[in-house]
């Protein structure tokens, strides 16, 4: 069993090219079904079979895991059990049958137009680096959408100030080129002048955005940054991820198709956007609500 759980963790890695929290999960899951199996008597991986995954899966849902929690298990679990059957540890991809516990999506939170604009001119005041850093972080956060991870991975070399475009390393190492705005050049021009030679170091390398102490910015301080700033606003709790939802919604309210609007965030699949369109459209149901005289 353990050893079956580290030749996957290395396909994972290795030949699937999976990011390191996909792999952390994937791995942990399964280790928790192996678990489970040896308690049901199984040897070996060649033992598993659709009555061990629905136990295991039956087991969890006992014990408080959330139904978004049970399908991504469900997941690991079909991805383990097919690499098993390629592997030749398994006689037959038993997880194929295996199926997911429907997961509730929720509706994310996103801000007015208005009130981003708020949020991304908040760090206003005395020009220091942290401030002039802040106010590109944010201008990057809401005028591309991209992910607080790929934020904070940028270097300087990423931005094409040219064609005013940065390149992005998304999930699973998928490249993709971002276009940003007039405001976000400002600020970035203003940050590369006054902000980042004050803070750099030598062991700053390329980083685009600095922390206090010269370091790459970690994605705990730009999200802590940005529910400071949106509690100055005056504004709901937001994330960067909160961010990252409101540019999507204001892109496709604004006329953007939806294939555009995946390309830009980095999405494998046209059906993690379209939740977006479901936004947009409660956005709209409200407005004639309360505007429309017959609503």
């Amino acid at each position: 069993m353990r050893d079956a759980v580290d030749e996957f963790a290395r396909q994972l890695s290795g030949v699937d090219n999976r990011s390191d929290h996909t792999i952390r999960a994937y791995v942990a899951d399964t280790v928790s079904l192996l678990d489970h199996a040896v308690r049901m008597g199984c040897a070996g991986p060649a033992d598993l079979d659709l009555s061990v995954l629905r136990s295991w899966l039956a087991r969890l849902r006992t014990t408080g895991a959330a139904r978004t929690s049970l399908a991504r298990r469900a997941a690991a679990a079909r991805t383990f059990t097919s690499w098993a059957h390629r592997a030749g540890l398994l006689g037959s991809d038993v997880g194929a049958a295996l199926a997911s516990p429907r997961a509730h999506r929720e509706l994310p939170t996103v801000l007015r137009s208005d009130q981003a604009g708020r949020l991304v001119e908040a760090p206003g005041g005395e020009e220091t680096p942290v401030l002039l850093r802040d106010r590109l972080m944010l201008e990057l956060l809401y005028g591309t959408g991209v992910r607080v991870s790929e934020l904070c991975g940028l270097d300087v070399a990423d931005v094409d100030q040219g064609r005013r475009v940065v390149r992005v390393l998304g999930k699973g190492n998928r490249e993709r080129s971002v276009p940003y705005g007039v405001p976000a050049q400002r600020a970035l021009d203003d940050w590369l002048a006054a902000g980042r030679p004050v803070l750099a170091r030598p062991a700053s390398g390329d980083a685009l955005l600095l922390g206090a102490r010269g370091g790459r910015l970690q994605p705990t301080v730009a999200r802590r940054s940005v529910g400071a700033y949106a509690a100055v606003a005056g504004l709901p709790r937001t994330t960067p991820h909160g961010l990252r939802h409101s540019a999507a919604t204001h892109l496709l309210e604004g006329g953007a198709d939806l294939r555009s609007v995946q390309e830009l965030l980095g999405h494998s699949s046209l059906s993690s956007t379209q939740i977006y369109t479901h936004v947009s459209v409660e956005r709209l149901r409200a407005a004639y609500r309360q505007a429309h005289p017959r609503a």
